[in-house]
């Protein structure tokens, strides 16, 4: 009989250990020397889920507040896009189910339509779209690739 495929919520909730590290080479950036926070899902969605309705966090500003707040210099890019990923998969599947999105972590909060990350989401990119509308959330997609005309 074949094993049960782990849903996206058995993911995030497998017990796993977050961890510190000193990087011996620099890594995304990150200089070696530095104390890498290695996340776990459970510590992505408690973040996500902290957030309050109407505020928008960065993937960066996320990274940057887990790590001061795990007294590290930085906390690893590539694991908690995964993370991050699997929290957001796991609340879609909440509401697949029939979930109300009061109830689940709002992963909207912090990925952007239209973003790499959002691209790799089972979620509908319009429905993305509009939950970030109903919370009065503006993408900073477009408005990077705006440019400022010079005045002179």
């Amino acid at each position: 009989m074949p094993a049960r495929r782990l849903s996206w919520r058995d993911k995030v909730a497998a017990g796993r250990a977050s961890k510190k590290v000193v990087l011996d080479k620099p890594f995304a950036g990150i200089p070696a020397g530095s104390t890498l926070f290695i996340a776990t899902p459970q510590i992505v969605e408690q973040y996500v889920r902290e957030i309050p309705s109407g505020e928008a966090r960065t993937l960066v500003r996320l990274r940057n507040e887990l790590a001061r707040r795990h007294r590290c210099d930085a906390t690893c890019p590539v694991s908690t896009s995964i993370f991050l990923k699997m929290v957001a998969e796991a609340a879609w599947e909440g509401i697949q189910a029939g979930e109300p999105v009061t109830r689940v972590a709002p992963f909207w909060r912090v990925i952007e339509p239209g973003t790499p990350l959002a691209k790799k989401l089972s979620v509908d990119p319009a429905w993305l779209e509009r939950q970030r509308a109903v919370e009065g959330l503006e993408s900073a997609a477009p408005a990077r690739a705006t440019r400022r005309r010079r005045s002179g």
